[in-house]
């Protein structure tokens, strides 16, 4: 779209100096800028719905930032107010692909970046496609390729400027940044853009989703300041392998995250590691366990390990597993058969002690609310 072109007004005629004695002037200056700042104070309108509490991060590292929402503390910012100001400052382009959306920061941050010339494109699960906030996005220009098959996109990822990747369990979507346990990390590198972007294309550009999908990440593993990252995208990467590969190799614990559980294999894998000596421990989202997934609760209940159902009203909708304190795994992609084989869905698996104690203290957190009761 053409840029948007604004207007200058001429500056005003300079006013002449008073006459005033210079001690004088400068009580006067002193009284204007205080009474300013007192009139600011007042009528500078407050943000709705959340505090002035600072947002968690992890400040450790300087190519990625971590969020985590606090559906038990809601005095504090959600992720999405970051979010929004990353898509305020993109320079040239923004990609997402979302499950679903419904944050009206996010919504209106899309739509000043579009009008400012942004490029801004998105790929959505067809099914919410319809829904208030998408459909603004499209009514104000903004193209939206949805999926338009069985099958999820269920991805939750943005690139923007081809530089910087947001990725996690979040929806863009109120009970997703508010109600629900969630994680979403900021991350800077561009080669990890390049890989999303890619992935997004396929979809945005070529109509190819779910098994559809081809296996050509340019980078599936790189390194980020010295740190090792994997990048999966499912179904065409085979993701349970990789799992199944980092879940063998634990030698001292295994703590888990999971909304849904349904992955046999992993089990499975998960049972012998504890066998030989390996802590295990998790919270799995109660209504999936009362739903489809009580046969994989019980085994691991079964087999003495420290599995419990979470306490939140809303979702515990996490998909993390932290490995030896070192490593974790953690995106869109649910533990399950659909993730594995229908959906679209991302993982990264990042080898990283700062971070990996960052989601420990998330999941302590969590497994303190969560029950034992089936």
């Amino acid at each position: 779209m053409p840029p948007v072109r604004v207007t200058r007004k001429s500056d005003p005629p300079r006013p002449r100096r008073a006459a005033f004695p210079a001690g004088v002037l400068s009580l006067l200056l002193l009284a204007a800028v205080f009474i300013a700042y007192l009139v600011h104070s007042i009528s500078s309108p407050k943000p709705t719905g959340t505090a002035q509490a600072p947002l968690q991060s992890l400040p450790a590292a300087t190519w990625y930032r971590l969020y985590f929402t606090h559906p038990q503390e809601s005095n504090l910012a959600g992720p999405d107010q970051p979010l929004s100001a990353a898509i305020l400052s993109a320079q040239h382009s923004v990609d997402i692909a979302i499950y679903s959306l419904s944050l009206t920061d996010v919504r209106d941050a899309l739509l000043s970046a579009f009008r400012r010339g942004v490029s801004v494109r998105l790929v959505m699960e067809s099914d919410n496609l319809e829904d208030a906030g998408p459909q603004e996005l499209v009514n104000g220009g903004i193209q939206i390729v949805g999926d338009r098959r069985e099958g999820l996109m269920h991805n939750k990822f943005a690139v923007i400027d081809g530089q910087e990747v947001w990725t996690g369990s979040m929806n863009f979507t109120t009970n997703g940044a508010y109600a629900d346990n969630n994680n979403l990390i900021a991350i800077r590198s561009a080669q990890l853009a390049e890989d999303y972007t890619t992935e997004f294309e396929e979809m945005f550009l070529d109509d190819h989703f779910g098994p559809g999908s081809p296996a050509n990440t340019p980078y599936p593993e790189l390194a980020i300041d010295g740190t090792k990252v994997e990048v999966y995208f499912s179904p065409d990467d085979g993701v349970a392998a990789h799992l199944k590969s980092l879940l063998a190799g634990a030698k001292k614990s295994i703590y888990i995250m999971a909304y849904s559980f349904t992955s046999k294999d992993l089990v499975e894998t998960i049972l012998n590691r504890a066998d030989q000596g390996v802590k295990v421990a998790g919270v799995m989202e109660k209504d999936q366990i009362f739903s489809n997934q009580a046969e994989e609760y019980y085994s691991f209940r079964n087999a003495g390990l420290e599995m419990r159902m979470d306490g939140n009203p809303g979702l515990m909708h996490h998909k993390v597993i932290i490995v030896d304190g070192k490593a974790v795994a953690f995106g869109s992609y649910n533990f399950s058969a659909s993730a594995e084989q229908t959906n679209d869905e991302n993982l990264l698996i990042i080898y990283d002690g700062k971070l990996a104690q960052r989601f420990m203290e998330e999941f302590q957190q969590v497994y303190a609310q969560a029950t034992e009761n089936p």
